[in-house]
């Protein structure tokens, strides 16, 4: 149950994990789900193409967007009860729901490269939220996720080209040297929840035989009048749809520089407008 210390943790440090929030038989229903939707065939937004012979993981399971579209339990997920009680609770109003995604990250799968959520979904007023579902335990060893607590009080970073040989996006913010980042321990059923302006990322899978699967939603405060072209139609929590504006690409960017002989983000750069793409 959601409580003060759920608040003052997420205020300061951009992130939460709700424990056990989902049952050992659903976290088993949505994992069985998902793999038979993989093996039968391809989908809207498999963009990297699916290919059960290829040599990279990662084609072999590509990742599915916007499941919610064409697939009943993905919608009822999404507009859970207990997730929508969580985003309200965190912040301080009932979201609309944008995304869903489902990652299946196999073993030797790579990971993703540092990034900030909002970079993509662009809400405004506000910002958006990511809650992510464990469906397997998640450890460094399979790639868990990473987090750079307090980022979430940053600007949107500028973009740089990560490496595309450890992430399978080709995008990622660089930090100063010394920042630390943080695995996120987590075991099926618990659900992550973070500010969409929170850097995260993940390491590659280097077991040789652990999924680590997660069902993600991605939402925005229900303040929010606008949102990226990608994400639209949104949705209230009830499953009716709400008219959102569309946002622009492009706008400005922190860099970091150094201040009284510290990192500091100044806003000196400009994301180029054909950068927001997803």
């Amino acid at each position: 149950m959601f409580g003060p210390a759920d608040h003052e943790q997420f205020v300061h440090q951009g992130y939460l994990v709700a424990r056990g929030l989902f049952s050992a038989a659903e976290v088993a229903r949505y994992r069985d789900h998902f793999m038979a939707l993989r093996a039968a065939g391809v989908y809207p937004g498999d963009y990297a193409g699916a290919d059960p012979q290829s040599n990279d993981p990662l084609r072999r399971y590509p990742r599915m967007i916007h499941m919610h579209r064409w697939d009943a339990l993905s919608l009822a997920w999404l507009l859970d009860q207990r997730l929508n009680a969580w985003l309200t609770a965190l912040l301080g109003c009932e979201p609309f729901a944008v995304q869903t995604m489902f990652y299946f990250k196999p073993p030797g799968a790579r990971g993703q490269a540092l990034h900030q959520d909002q970079y993509f979904l662009r809400a405004a007023p506000g910002t958006c939220m990511a809650a992510w579902l464990a469906l397997d335990r998640c450890d460094e060893a399979n790639g868990c996720m990473q987090v750079v607590p307090g980022s979430h009080r940053w600007p949107l970073l500028c973009t740089e080209q990560a490496d595309t040989t450890a992430s399978f996006v080709d995008v990622t913010v660089t930090l100063p040297p010394g920042t630390p980042t943080r695995p996120v321990l987590m075991e099926p059923g618990d659900v992550l929840f973070f500010n969409g302006a929170l850097v995260h990322g993940s390491l590659p899978n280097t077991t040789v035989d652990r999924f680590r699967r997660s069902l993600i939603g991605h939402y925005v405060t229900g303040e929010a009048t606008r949102v990226a072209a990608f994400y639209h139609p949104a949705l209230r929590m009830d499953g009716t749809p709400v008219a959102l504006g569309t946002s622009a690409g492009g706008g400005p960017c922190g860099v970091w520089v150094e201040q009284d002989g510290a990192p500091a983000i100044a806003l000196s750069g400009r994301f180029p407008e054909a950068e927001l793409h997803e």
